[in-house]
């Protein structure tokens, strides 16, 4: 017999599968609903997503909220956004700074499960070069800059995303048309799947 959703997401959150790779051990951070209309695909959760086990809680959630134009409780409305991130667990630090990337067991060992439980999903949005190389494969283009410019190709299905992260500032100053042209695009998309 199937499972239910809910024990499936019991299962999930129990997943041990990477623990003595994680500075911090297992702890998945997800979002999910079968209700859920908009799936964020994100990269893996930070330190203070781990320790509140609320996937985006931090300035970078702050700055994606700003570009879909939606408050921490319509984003937070599990019926309406799912967040599921390349890597439930928060990987650690990178030496060079920032987080590590994802660790690549878990999409694999996951993602198509999940989405099985996600059947109301009318738009993907995939943040970051993680997401987007893992659901676009050979159709995303050389770079993320190219990807992100090319998002009218992957509708309706999927919408790419740069990372929210500080880090892009610099990237979202030299590409102007991102705020301009594309956040607007995205806000309508959100606000009339969400209505």
């Amino acid at each position: 017999m199937e499972q239910s959703f809910q024990e499936y997401v019991n299962r999930l959150k129990a997943c041990q599968n990477c623990a003595s790779s994680l500075p911090l051990g297992a702890n998945p951070v997800v979002q999910l609903s079968p209700q859920a209309k908009i799936l964020i695909i994100g990269q893996a959760p930070g330190t203070k997503a781990h320790q509140t086990n609320l996937p985006f809680n931090d300035a970078s959630g702050d700055r994606l909220r700003s570009w879909l134009n939606l408050t921490r409780d319509q984003f937070y409305d599990e019926e309406n956004i799912a967040l599921m991130p390349m890597g439930f667990c928060y990987p650690g630090r990178n030496p060079k700074g920032g987080d590590l990337p994802p660790l690549a067991a878990c999409a694999p060992l996951w993602h198509e499960q999940t989405l099985k439980y996600l059947p109301n999903i009318r738009l993907t949005l995939l943040v970051g070069q993680y997401a987007q190389a893992y659901y676009l494969r050979n159709h995303r283009k050389k770079t993320l800059t190219e990807t992100v410019k090319a998002w009218p190709e992957f509708l309706p299905t999927y919408f790419p995303l740069p990372h929210p992260s500080w880090r892009n500032n610099g990237w979202c100053n030299v590409n102007p048309w991102f705020e301009t042209d594309l956040l607007p695009e995205l806000q309508d998309k959100v606000r009339s799947i969400l209505g």
